[in-house]
């Protein structure tokens, strides 16, 4: 009989995180619907840049990094914005502790199976791979954009400064990302709307 292994019963863990903790939610978002979104988000973004912009980029791989961009955050918790990015020494102190929870989490996998998750871990060493997972970082941030719209759209004035900086950001990148462009200009509009205006 094989070894037993934890690592799909942890990620299943993912929605009991969840994101938001220091601000007040007209509804709770837990890690495993954000890293959805975000895996579908990079997806599209992927797709353009292909379609759009004749990238050689792998939308599937851009989909698997989105997955599990945040599986870390399973052992480490969703560190608040503003303590993670309070200083230089934070940042880069929390890079650490979320390579360290990256490595436990993939040490509970069978031997055979670790290179393949690894492989999705592990920052991309080639310039479309590096493209790729900048695409995948502003997918996260879209996905935060998203969260702030909804927010907004239910009532609570409590992410509006939140909308303000991460849509700063992400103006800040559209023009070294054009894929994002397009999809702030084409999709992001439609986030808020009900389902009889959408269908």
């Amino acid at each position: 009989m094989a070894e037993q292994s934890h690592f799909p019963a942890i990620l299943s863990r993912l929605k009991y995180i969840d994101r938001w903790a220091l601000m007040r939610n007209s509804r709770a978002e837990n890690l495993s619907e954000h890293s959805l979104e975000v895996a579908m988000i990079a997806h599209m973004l992927c797709v353009i840049g292909r379609v759009r912009y004749g990238r050689a980029l792998d939308a599937g791989k851009a989909a698997l990094r989105g997955m599990y961009h945040d599986a870390s955050e399973i052992i480490t918790g969703d560190m608040p914005t503003p303590v993670k990015y309070f200083n230089g020494d934070i940042r880069s102190a929390y890079k650490d502790v979320e390579a360290a929870a990256e490595k436990r989490l993939l040490s509970t996998l069978p031997d055979d199976l670790r290179p393949a998750f690894e492989e999705v871990f592990s920052p991309a060493d080639s310039e479309e791979g590096r493209y790729l997972d900048r695409l995948v970082k502003a997918a996260d941030k879209l996905s935060a954009l998203i969260k702030c719209l909804d927010e907004r759209a239910a009532g609570n004035t409590e992410f509006f400064t939140a909308e303000a900086s991460t849509r700063a950001c992400l103006e800040g990148l559209r023009q070294e990302l054009p894929e994002l462009g397009d999809f702030m200009d084409e999709f992001l509009p439609s986030y808020g709307k009900t389902l009889d205006q959408l269908l």
